[in-house]
């Protein structure tokens, strides 16, 4: 076993749909991605364009650290994530930022977003 490291600084990739920045590395068989929601972003209209579906399909393992989002799971249940929240997002889910702060969320996936 060999220990990986990267460093946000020097992400993989960066995708930047509308009101979004998702700095992107992969680090052995997980990746990490640094997402910033901006005030008024809404997956189902600013990312589901680009992802082609009507909900987003990856699973998420993240923690909050900036801003507050609303999460909404296929199943109509609705959470509010606050700075220091860690969360199991489960695939199939809308999201939007709640307010006029902006979002910063790090998420641990086991696939890139397209």
């Amino acid at each position: 076993m060999t220990i990986q490291k990267k460093n946000f600084n020097n992400p993989d990739s960066v995708m930047t749909p509308p009101l979004t920045r998702a700095e992107i590395v992969k680090v052995g068989n997980f990746v990490a991605i640094k997402y910033t929601f901006e005030p008024g972003w809404v997956w189902s209209k600013d990312v589901s364009p680009t992802a082609g579906t009507d909900t987003c399909q990856l699973h998420h393992y993240a923690i909050q650290i900036r801003g507050r989002l609303r999460v909404r799971g296929s199943d109509g249940q609705e959470v509010d994530v606050v700075p220091g929240d860690v969360i199991d997002i489960p695939p199939g889910h809308d999201a939007w930022v709640v307010g006029d702060e902006a979002v910063d969320f790090y998420s641990f996936d086991k696939e890139t977003p397209k």
